[in-house]
């Protein structure tokens, strides 16, 4: 893997997996408010965001999130539409679900990575470097960068 590609994948481990999670599993991770409350507390620790980053990593992170909410609901009803074309074996029912779920997908992905690409702007050259850092030693929020796989 070359090394933008890696270090993207760490930006993404780092400050937004779990809002992907989040996104696929609403239930599971309690209150949206609170889970990013606990994200950016997460990446102060790690990165010593200041009063201003942490605000705005607040900000960016919870417009994200809030954003999901129609992506998720679209993708809970293609998962149902598969689910009834494959027990119908409906061919034609299976590309489409299966098809919708590959767009909404690519659309949680790449509104994840502008967040992420916001959230890495608001950081300090140090910040950057110790998340550079960080992602060569393979660490992050969901542990080691190989077990990651978008």
């Amino acid at each position: 893997m070359n090394k933008k590609k890696a270090f993207f994948l760490a930006l993404l481990t780092f400050g937004f997996a779990p809002t992907l999670l989040f996104a696929q599993h609403p239930g599971d991770m309690g209150d949206p408010a609170t889970h990013v409350q606990h994200h950016v507390q997460h990446l102060t620790t790690v990165l010593s965001l200041n009063p201003s980053q942490q605000q705005q990593a607040t900000t960016i992170f919870t417009n994200a999130m809030n954003g999901q909410s129609s992506i998720h609901n679209d993708m809970k009803t293609a998962h149902q539409s598969l689910e009834t074309a494959i027990k119908n074996n409906d061919q034609n029912g299976i590309a489409q679900a299966s098809s919708t779920i590959g767009n909404l997908t690519s659309q949680m992905v790449a509104a994840h990575a502008k967040a992420q690409a916001a959230f890495y702007q608001i950081l300090t050259p140090d910040q950057q470097a110790k998340l550079n850092q960080l992602e060569s030693e393979g660490h992050g929020h969901f542990g080691p960068m190989g077990h990651f796989r978008p």
